[in-house]
């Protein structure tokens, strides 16, 4: 998976920069070479369902905020519960695994082909 493309840009790598934002996950999917690799195409697809999760989790965040004391520990926990599956995942698409999210990965495999 470490085959460097034509700009040198490896599958791991382009795998990683996908989970940056949305943005790079949707240029990976429409640009070649990178739209070509099963590799690269999951990891886009997953961090696109990824942001929609967090999304989701965002809004119910913003109803525990309105709980004194539990609701703000919730807040926290869920916060820092995305940032630590997001490193994960920038971690392990950089290393070259195909690491799945739990619901989320088998709908990004499924909708990569891979």
């Amino acid at each position: 998976m470490t085959e460097a493309t034509q700009s040198g840009l490896s599958d791991n790598a382009a795998g990683a920069i996908a989970y940056i934002t949305i943005v790079p996950a949707i240029v990976f999917l429409v640009m070649e070479p990178y739209n070509r690799s099963p590799f690269v195409r999951f990891h886009a697809w997953q961090c696109i369902f990824f942001s929609i999760g967090c999304i989701a989790l965002w809004i119910v965040d913003m109803i525990l905020a309105f709980i004194p004391f539990i609701g703000w520990l919730l807040m926290l926990a869920i916060g820092l519960g995305i940032l630590a599956l997001w490193i994960v995942c920038v971690m392990k698409a950089f290393n070259g695994q195909k690491f799945m999210i739990p619901v989320i990965g088998p709908l990004a495999a499924k909708q990569a082909g891979a």
